[in-house]
């Protein structure tokens, strides 16, 4: 019997390990498939306050800090919840394990959203990518496309500078909106970035008769875009598929906390209403673990 299972070992879960066990707590965290989610593929992170590094360093940094005071962290994932008779949980993983907890905090983060049209799925994994720091490296001295307009894109596309010969991004709209001033700048300031505003893709196919496996981006305009890659950043959707249906969730599969049952918590990228920073993570991380603990303590 575990006092308190996190699920998802992000910043928040981490953050949210760190104070359970602080709290002399028997903490397990089910960390899922890769140990950070999103933020352990951040090339180059400088807007969490005290940090100066990539994003895994700070994940493994806060791994071994949470782990110090006594939090047991397995790279598991977790399918579904049961609520055992109103006083704890039953979590049972992917492979079919049960783990019993008096309360749970959910921090499994945001997957990236998938681009719906016409080739994307086909071509998913040769040439379509939504991780430039995982794939980045096959496009060295290529074409790519970066798909979207806000930090995330941005991002992706000053990472892919360094590496590609020619990076393109591709943005409904008519201006970077949404994402940070600092980040436009950079973006301007690459001769080989090239943003294409007003443009939208509706197809992606192989390029016929190429030797080298290209694609064609076809635009809602019927315009072709000749590339080697296409990496999406178009959002996130929330990893919240393990939850019953009737816990509400908005449309990003968000959850608000009044939308829990009693001894159970949110926190990070799965929390409604917040920005998706590491900092709003780490807050909300700490937030669930204080209220847990209590909890805890209240039903001693």
């Amino acid at each position: 019997m575990y006092d308190v299972i996190i699920l998802g070992s992000g910043p928040a879960g981490l953050t949210a390990a760190l104070y359970c066990g602080r709290a002399n707590k028997n903490t397990l965290v089910l960390g899922g498939d890769t140990l950070g989610g999103q933020t352990a593929g951040i090339a180059k992170l400088e807007n969490y306050p005290g940090w100066s590094g990539d994003g895994i360093g700070l994940i493994e940094f806060m791994k071994t800090q949470a782990e110090s005071f006594g939090a047991h962290i397995e790279m598991k994932t977790a399918a579904h919840i049961t609520d055992n008779q109103g006083d704890t949980f039953i979590v049972t993983d992917t492979h079919n394990n049960k783990y019993e907890t008096r309360c749970v905090i959910l921090a499994t983060g945001a997957s990236p959203r998938k681009l719906e049209i016409a080739g994307a799925r086909e071509f998913f994994g040769r040439g379509v990518s939504y991780c430039a720091t995982c794939d980045g490296f096959f496009y060295t001295d290529k074409t790519v496309i970066v798909i979207g307009g806000g930090n995330s894109a941005l991002n992706d596309a000053l990472y892919l500078a360094d590496i590609a010969k020619t990076v393109k991004i591709v943005y409904r709209k008519s201006a970077f909106t949404r994402a940070e001033a600092i980040l436009r700048d950079r973006v301007a300031e690459k001769s080989n970035i090239e943003c294409l505003f007003n443009t939208d893709l509706k197809q992606i196919a192989a390029k016929p008769d190429s030797e080298t496996g290209e694609l064609v981006a076809t635009t809602t305009n019927n315009e072709q875009i000749v590339c080697d890659g296409i990496f999406v950043a178009i959002g996130h959707e929330a990893n919240t598929d393990y939850l019953t249906e009737d816990i509400k969730r908005d449309d990003m599969g968000r959850i608000a906390p009044g939308a829990l049952p009693a001894g159970m918590f949110v926190a990070g990228d799965v929390h409604s209403d917040i920005k998706m920073q590491i900092a709003t993570a780490v807050g909300t991380g700490c937030t669930a673990a204080m209220d847990a603990i209590a909890y805890l303590n209240k039903n001693a």
